[in-house]
C-alpha cells in the first residue's frame, strides 16, 4: 500500500489522514473487485441489470417525448449516479472483509447503516449535479442545435442534423468541454466519499471534504481511475447494456478496496 501522504495531519481536528496512491493501487484495487465478483457475489449479477434497466426506460420515455437531444446527455450523466447505486457494493466488500455474511441479502443494509443519513445527502448531492448537468445540455442545445430546422423529426435527421452542420458540432464540442467538467467535479467528490459514509459514521460534509483532498493530492491517479471507470462502462454498455451486469459489481467491489487503499481507517 502507497505511503501516507505528508498533508494528511488534521486540520480543525476533523480532517481524515489520506495515503498517496499509484497506479499499482488501481491495479490492485481492480484485480480485489474482479476476486470479490467471483468469489461470492455471482448472485448480485441481477441487480447490476437495474441500473441498465433504468437508463434504457429513461432512453425510451425520451424517445417518446419527442426530446431527442436529452438522450445522448442522459446516458452519460447516468455515469454521475453510479457511485450512489453502488453503495450496496461497498456493504458487502466490507462485510467480506471483516469475514461477516456477505450474502446478497446484505446489499441494502447501508440504508440501515448509521451513516444511511450521510449516504442519502451524498446522493442528492449527486442528484443536484446529474440536474445542473441536464439543465447545462438542453441550454446548449437551444443555443446550437436548434436553429437547424427540422433537426428532430426523425433520429435520422438528428444524427445528420449533428454530424453534418456546423451547429452540430458546436454542440458536441460544448457538450463535451462542459460534460468533462461535470465528470471531473463529480469525479473529485464521490471517489471516495461513498464508501467512506458505509464504513463509518461520518458526515456528508466530512466525506466529500475527504473525497476532494483524495482527489487534490493524487489527481494523474485519481483521473486515471475515472477513465478506467468510463471505459469500463463503455465496454459494459456496448452488448445492449447487457455486460453491465459485471461491470457494475466489479467497479463497486474495486472502489472499495480503493478506498481502503486512499483513506487512513
Amino acid at each position: 500500500m502507497a505511503m501516507a501522504h505528508p498533508s494528511q495531519a488534521a486540520s480543525a481536528g476533523q480532517d481524515i489522514s489520506i495515503r498517496t496512491i499509484t497506479f499499482d493501487d488501481l491495479r490492485v484495487a481492480l484485480r480485489q473487485g474482479w476476486d470479490d465478483f467471483l468469489a461470492k457475489r455471482g448472485d448480485l449479477v441481477f441487480i447490476g441489470f437495474i441500473y441498465p434497466i433504468i437508463v434504457a426506460l429513461a432512453i425510451m420515455s425520451a424517445s417518446r417525448m419527442s426530446i431527442l437531444p436529452l438522450i445522448f446527455p442522459l446516458v452519460a450523466g447516468a455515469i454521475l449516479l453510479g457511485p450512489a447505486f453502488a453503495s450496496g457494493f461497498y456493504e458487502l466488500a466490507r462485510r467480506r472483509e471483516a469475514g461477516l455474511d456477505a450474502r446478497w441479502r446484505h446489499f441494502l443494509d447501508v440504508i440501515r447503516k448509521p451513516g444511511g443519513s450521510a449516504l442519502f445527502d451524498l446522493t442528492c448531492v449527486l442528484a443536484l449535479l446529474f440536474m445542473a448537468w441536464m439543465a447545462t445540455a438542453w441550454f446548449i442545445y437551444h443555443a446550437t442545435l436548434e436553429n437547424v430546422p427540422g433537426s428532430t423529426s426523425s433520429v435520422g435527421a438528428f444524427l445528420s442534423a449533428i454530424f453534418g452542420t456546423s451547429q452540430g458540432w458546436q454542440m458536441i464540442v460544448l457538450g463535451n468541454l462542459v460534460g468533462f467538467g461535470f465528470a471531473l467535479l463529480t469525479l473529485a467528490v464521490s471517489v471516495v466519499s461513498f464508501p467512506m459514509a458505509v464504513d463509518k459514521p461520518v458526515s456528508w460534509g466530512v466525506a466529500v471534504r475527504t473525497s476532494c483532498r483524495v482527489a487534490w493530492h493524487n489527481p494523474v491517479t485519481v483521473a486515471a481511475w475515472g477513465l478506467i471507470v468510463v471505459a469500463l462502462l463503455v465496454l459494459g454498455a456496448l452488448p445492449a447494456l447487457v455486460g453491465l451486469a459485471v461491470v457494475l459489481p466489479v467497479l463497486g467491489y474495486a472502489t472499495w478496496h480503493l478506498y481502503t487503499r486512499a483513506v487512513v481507517r
